[in-house]
């Protein structure tokens, strides 16, 4: 939802009656991952996208229908579903969607409350009642010190909201499933739980063409982008006006007294040794996600020699990326940050980094 975020917003704003359809499970291969949204209003503009075109028509149609019922949906398309197979997924998975209407002032201004939440950057989850014996669309707000809503019972709230707590510390969504009031290993209700933790961080250190570049592709994949340089007259606003944060400091102390977590990426664009080497040792003492290093294989060697030399083991540094990205036979800094762009996505995700053409079984990957 958080890409919708500015439509949303100004529907509300507007007073505009929309529905939203969520995709709230996906079985085998399928485009779009749990989570994904499309809004559709009652007028018929749309925004967002749950399966990359090939639901979408039916979604539309039956957006319309939930708002013209005040009553959530739940549709489920896919290749072996005969009824819908005229508008199923071609690419052999299956979804489940579910369509609520906000066509009330008062589920528009819930929705708004949430939206605020997610746009200040506080951790919220948001536990949905799919199907069975709870109250289909019942909804319950979960956030680090605090609940609202109900999704039926005090059973049923208390095991939902210690399980979306949970799955909000791992930034996972997914589908979980209850007795009637909370008990475990049973099936009589099912509840999507939705998390929207704060954007994960993008660390790009070296103020160079290349950062800049790497700056524009962070944002656009979502990261909250920071870059930094030690000098002055190259860490200004006017050469990143994309980044979130633009910080003049020694690369290796603002690392040291700035928060990394699992998600974070980290980018050594320095190519250069009194900053790198650093820099480097301290990323290797974080949990970061991902750390890549620009530079020839020359002067990878001569930092791993030098890193070594600082006491850094071999297991650390395996963990360095280097020479940065994936072989795309990139040129300029532009095709340079789509190849460190996909090797991030690569060791996300797990893929191989190799053409799909050469490839059989799943397309999408899965955590």
């Amino acid at each position: 939802m958080r890409e919708l975020l500015a439509e949303l917003r100004a529907w509300h704003d507007a007073g505009t009656p929309f529905a939203l359809a969520t995709v709230v499970a996906v079985r085998g291969s399928a485009p779009r991952a749990p989570g994904a949204v499309m809004a559709v209003t009652a007028d018929g503009a749309v925004a967002g996208s749950v399966s990359g075109g090939c639901v979408e028509s039916d979604v539309y149609e039956a957006a319309g229908e939930a708002l013209a019922t005040g009553s959530p949906l739940l549709r489920a398309y896919g290749i072996s579903d005969d009824e819908a197979f005229g508008v199923g997924l071609t690419c052999g998975g299956t979804i489940e969607v579910l369509v609520e209407p906000y066509a009330t002032a008062a589920g528009r201004d819930r929705l708004r409350e949430l939206l605020d939440t997610i746009a200040g950057g506080e951790p919220v989850a948001v536990a949905t009642v799919v199907s069975g014996t709870a109250p289909a669309g019942a909804r319950r707000t979960v956030l680090a010190g605090r609940a609202a809503g109900s999704l039926g019972n005090e059973g049923l709230d208390a095991a939902v909201t210690d399980d979306a707590r949970g799955l909000l510390a791992q930034g996972a969504t997914g589908t979980q499933r209850y007795g009637a009031h909370g008990e475990r290993r049973m099936q009589d209700v099912t509840v999507f739980v939705q998390t929207y933790a704060p954007a994960p961080r993008m660390l790009v250190f070296g103020a160079i063409d290349h950062a800049a570049a790497t700056a524009r592709i962070g944002s656009f994949l979502g990261y909250r982008v920071t870059v930094c340089d030690a000098r002055p007259a190259f860490a200004t606003r006017e050469r990143f006006p994309t980044a979130d944060d633009v910080v003049c400091a020694w690369p290796h102390t603002y690392l040291e007294s700035t928060a990394v977590d699992a998600r974070t990426v980290i980018c050594v664009l320095t190519h250069d040794p009194k900053f790198d080497v650093p820099l480097l040792a301290a990323a290797l003492r974080t949990p970061a996600a991902y750390i890549g290093a620009m530079g020839s294989r020359r002067t990878h060697q001569d930092r791993i020699d030098r890193l070594r030399e600082a006491g850094v083991d071999e297991a650390g540094l395996t963990r360095i990326a280097s020479p940065v990205g994936l072989d795309l036979g990139a040129r300029t800094p532009e095709e340079t940050a789509v190849s460190i762009a996909a090797e991030i996505i690569q060791h996300r995700w797990g893929g191989t980094g190799r053409p799909l053409g050469e490839l059989t079984g799943t397309i999408h990957h899965r955590p």
